[in-house]
């Protein structure tokens, strides 16, 4: 491809490889955990109003997200059985430490997701690019206790470096490039690095704010796909992202529709409910067995 990152290939084409407990699928949910600073423009329910000094609407509406609908997630997460793979801003763990607590205790994994989420990497030089990776990744693992492994960029922005400056941190997977539904690896120049399954069709975000669904949609989409998937499985395995924002997905009339697709799935034999990591080292070994 004539991005030199990793060359065309087709998943029908690729070998096979069987997934732990000869699961036909793997799912996998991503809260985006957030920090928007205060003052400053960032995704907006009103876009009419996001020019305004203060912007309290647009505000206040994100800030939901941490006061509430990340713990009605947390929750729903919990009755269900799912353990999450949360891309967390790294100055969460400075103005919602009670967040990160509640996720260390559920288990979650931790995925670096840039300092906050209006600064993003698009035009960043690369010795600014590599300081703020090297910060959120030094600042998430001193709260959290873990290192993260995988990377998500704020907006699912990068540079031509970051993923050069990505492997050169430590870091081993990212869901910015959302074009598959299996592992592959990319070239940088710091050895290789594996792009996850990541979809943005099935992100809150677009799903609620660019098309204006419902909840009900959102369950009959997540199910969809799924049920495609599923039966896909049973020759070529594959993976279901769930990208999930707190101040969109938490709230109740869309929460419970949330809920009533996760329990949907769980219904199911041969799936493989895991995290970015446990997919990563799975991937790791099958394709090098």
């Amino acid at each position: 491809m004539d991005h030199g990152r990793f060359p065309y290939s087709a998943i029908a084409r690729r070998p096979i490889l069987k997934m732990p407990g000869d699961a036909r699928i793997a799912v996998w949910v991503v809260p985006n955990v957030e920090h928007f600073p205060y003052g400053r423009p960032a995704m907006s329910i009103i876009p009419q109003m996001a020019a305004m000094k203060p912007d309290v609407m647009n505000y206040a509406w994100r800030d939901y997200g941490a006061r509430v609908g990340i713990w009605r997630l947390m929750e729903i997460l919990e009755r269900q059985g799912f353990k999450a793979s949360a891309a967390l801003n790294a100055e969460v763990c400075e103005h919602y430490p009670e967040i990160v607590e509640e996720g260390i205790r559920l288990g979650w994994e931790w995925i670096g997701h840039g300092l906050q989420n209006t600064l993003i990497h698009t035009g960043l030089e690369p010795d600014e690019e590599r300081r703020i990776i090297a910060q959120a990744l030094d600042t998430i693992e001193a709260k959290t206790g873990t290192r993260p492994r995988g990377w998500l960029g704020p907006a699912l922005t990068e540079t031509d470096n970051t993923l050069d400056l990505l492997a050169e941190a430590g870091i081993e997977y990212v869901l910015d490039w959302a074009n598959d539904e299996l592992p592959y690896m990319m070239r940088t120049t710091a050895g290789p690095l594996v792009a996850m399954p990541c979809s943005i069709e099935t992100a809150d975000v677009p799903i609620f704010l660019s098309h204006g669904s419902s909840g009900e949609d959102f369950y009959r989409m997540i199910v969809d796909q799924f049920d495609m998937l599923y039966e896909e499985g049973k020759t070529r395995p594959r993976i279901l992202s769930i990208t999930l924002h707190g101040f969109l997905i938490g709230h109740p009339f869309r929460a419970k529709h949330l809920e009533r697709a996760l329990a949907y799935i769980k219904q199911h034999d041969q799936v493989w409910i895991a995290t970015g990591a446990e997919m990563l080292d799975w991937y790791k070994s099958a394709a090098t067995a």
